[in-house]
């Protein structure tokens, strides 16, 4: 898959077969969409192209960018990308300007003259355009005029993507693990730093990698304690995770802590990939830390059982 960054490097296509959306997380909704974009540019014999944006169009015109948590970094988003068969990826610079694009401007400046767009997936209720005002009623009268094919994807499929994205945000704030990786389609994950904590851990039998996330805006599930897998040195590792404030030791500030089962060795400043398996429990405070230490024992034990690794 090619990957540009800026429209100006991107040169017209013969046959371009396009779809564009913000495809956060890339779940089953649009892994669909991007399998009947595969499907669509096949057997036509063009190449498929996949325009998204960054940063999210809402960091850019919605007055509550702060509160918004995506389930994808770009760099995770472009890697499941390349995973799902796509021929070219445009991420495009969403800024002010670019928002006030009319639906025209769009269509001829950037569909036709920058990308060479012969035909077009899209669902019943795709928007484009200064304040939205573009949609699939619209490029289904101009087609014509545009020299563009329209590919729609059924309604049944849209409203499945709207339902799936909404539902694994939700699903996540609340620790409903299972639910959200069954809409992605894979296991939610996230990657981070390890930075050193208080390694009170260390003191009850419990070394913990305290994983920090630099982006801001990636979304991290509800606090409580989670089977999980970690990536890092090549190899992956079961292990258990604690997200939020260390009630028990009078944590300050939230973090993800995870414990690798079988592995003691110095990681600080390695880079980690936490792969979130499923719930286990609330975060909850424990009178001292002997009654800690033997919740975490059961923690661990159930842990292993979902992750079919007890010995």
């Amino acid at each position: 898959m090619k990957v540009y960054y800026n429209l100006a490097d991107f040169e017209a296509l013969k046959n371009a077969v396009v779809t564009s959306g913000t495809f956060d997380g890339v779940h089953l909704g649009h892994q669909k969409i991007l399998q009947i974009l595969r499907e669509t540019a096949q057997k036509t014999g063009g190449e498929s192209v996949v325009l998204t944006f960054w940063p999210h169009p809402r960091v850019v015109v919605s007055k509550d960018s702060q509160d918004l948590k995506l389930l994808s970094t770009i760099d995770e988003k472009i890697e499941l990308l390349e995973s799902q068969g796509v021929d070219h990826l445009l991420v495009i610079p969403f800024t002010r300007e670019f928002s006030e694009l009319s639906s025209e401007e769009y269509v001829k400046d950037i569909l036709l003259k920058q990308i060479g767009t012969k035909k077009l997936v899209i669902g019943y209720d795709h928007r484009f355009g200064r304040n939205r005002e573009g949609g699939f009623d619209y490029l289904k009268t101009n087609s014509e005029l545009f020299g563009i094919e329209i590919e729609e994807i059924p309604r049944q499929e849209i409203e499945n993507l709207t339902i799936s994205s909404t539902k694994i945000r939700q699903s996540l704030m609340i620790g409903e693990v299972s639910s959200a990786n069954e809409l992605l389609g894979r296991k939610y994950s996230f990657t981070g730093i390890v930075v050193k904590g208080r390694q009170l851990g260390r003191t009850i039998g419990f070394p913990t990698a305290n994983v920090q996330v630099s982006q801001f805006y990636k979304l991290i599930p509800a606090n409580g304690v989670y089977a999980v897998r970690t990536f890092f040195r090549n190899q992956w590792h079961g292990g258990m995770m604690n997200i939020g404030t260390r009630p028990t030791v009078d944590g300050v500030g939230r973090t993800q802590e995870v414990n690798i089962f079988d592995f003691d060795d110095d990681i600080y400043g390695e880079t980690v990939t936490v792969e979130i398996v499923d719930y286990i429990r609330p975060e909850q405070k424990f009178n001292g830390l002997d009654e800690l230490k033997a919740q975490i024992l059961t923690d661990k034990t159930k842990s292993k059982e979902i992750l079919n690794i007890l010995k």
